[in-house]
């Protein structure tokens, strides 16, 4: 079961105006399945994302790339298919996803490189290019701009709930609305993003802003998750703003406008984030993992991902065991060649386990196995080394997940 997380109520979700989306079944892999899914978007929408780093990019996150690198002020149309990653398929797979585009660049006469194309599921399988092109005429007409809820259910894969959010904020006197929906539970430790994440704004934004916007967003949100450690090969993250809220273009986001703005897409990226999180495969809790007084910021994300990429620890926390020295030997192997040990400080919540690089003298084990026993957990580490932090969001491991990628093909 998530932790702490329920499926979103399609009510509760704001409707962005620009944005119409459409949901069908289309048999990709399985019957009776919400599989494609398409994200109509008006004329004056700007468009930008960020992508997966692993090396073997699928098909549809390399014609991504190109089609945003020529045409992110003209972006009309995004189809998403899950079911099939249409990774490591070679130029066939790129000629199926080229196919895709082209058919729904048909269906609503616009050019194909106008769409972004977005594939999951399983790799290494040819994409059943003709089912989801059949299906694509169903989407088109099912799009209303309240089917967000829809969408979110129809970019799952092994997800156990959907996963969207919505916020608001004040922007030049006028309200504008913020909505995202992301699919991923296994394969998680995004180098960029995460499995899939749509993010669309109402809200006018200067163009130029917009490829920075998505990486920031990223960074502050899915850059700081990972379940199992494995990067996906088809990792994206899209953010659209439809111009249509009626406020002036933020071209600044040192402002107060500006401000605002980013903190109501920040909020709903992290939101997104953390139920990946949060549903993680087998995940029985959620872990939250805080590392301070680094030198840099990135020695301080070496500690957390080690701390979080740990069997050892992961699975400690899943039996609930305070065995609390993983902890310190993962901050040992992260990779900082200089650490001082006798500098360290561990908190598992209000607990302070470790000190100067040894055990608590005032630690009880018992403290130590109250925490763990809790469904949502604050792990803190002090470097003593400078004024950097970072935080990071992970899960315990379990033996559920085992039994779910064992079996995810069948």
């Amino acid at each position: 079961m998530p932790v702490n997380l329920k499926a979103p109520v399609a009510q509760d979700l704001a409707p962005v105006a620009g944005i119409r989306i459409g949901v069908t079944e289309a048999g990709v892999r399985k019957a009776n399945r919400k599989d494609v899914t398409v994200f109509l978007l008006d004329e004056g929408s700007h468009v930008a994302g960020v992508f997966t780093k692993n090396r073997f990019c699928a098909a549809p996150v390399q014609i991504c790339r190109e089609h945003l690198a020529s045409h992110s002020q003209s972006i009309r149309a995004i189809v998403i298919n899950t079911g099939n990653a249409n990774a490591g398929t070679g130029a066939d797979g790129l000629a199926r996803a080229h196919a895709t585009c082209d058919a729904l660049a048909g269906l609503l006469k616009i050019d194909a490189q106008q769409v972004l194309p977005f594939s999951t599921g399983v790799i290494m399988e040819p994409l059943p290019v003709d089912r989801i092109t059949a299906g694509l005429p169903a989407a088109i007409a099912d799009a209303q701009p309240g089917h967000w809820a829809k969408a979110a259910e129809g970019i799952m894969t092994t997800d156990t709930l959907p996963k969207a959010f919505s916020a608001s904020a004040t922007v030049g006197g006028k309200t504008v609305q913020i909505t995202g929906i992301s699919k991923g539970a296994g394969m998680i430790r995004p180098n960029m993003a995460t499995m899939l994440s749509f993010l669309g704004t109402d809200a006018a934004i200067s163009p130029e802003l917009m490829p920075a916007l998505a990486k920031t967003l990223a960074d502050q949100s899915f850059n700081r998750i990972t379940i199992d450690g494995d990067t996906s090969t088809n990792d994206s993250f899209v953010v659209v703003a439809t111009n249509q809220a009626g406020n002036a273009p933020i071209s600044d986001w040192n402002t107060t406008d500006g401000q605002a703005l980013m903190a109501a897409l920040r909020e709903v990226a992290q939101k997104l984030a953390q139920a990946i999180v949060r549903d993680g495969e087998g995940a029985t809790k959620f872990i939250q993992i805080e590392v301070e007084q680094g030198r840099t910021e990135e020695e301080c994300r070496l500690v957390a991902y080690a701390i979080a990429h740990s069997p050892l620890v992961k699975t400690a926390f899943f039996a609930s065991d305070p065995n609390l020295g993983r902890i310190l030997a993962a901050v040992g192997y992260a990779g900082i060649e200089d650490l001082d040990q006798t500098q360290i400080e561990l908190y598992l919540d209000d607990v302070h386990v470790a000190t100067q690089g040894g055990r608590n003298p005032a630690y009880q084990e018992a403290d130590g196995q109250r925490v763990m026993k809790q469904q949502e957990i604050v792990v803190r580490v002090q470097l003593g080394r400078g004024n950097a932090s970072t935080q990071l969001w992970t899960c315990d491991l379990s033996h559920d997940y085992v039994s779910i990628n064992a079996d995810y093909r069948s």
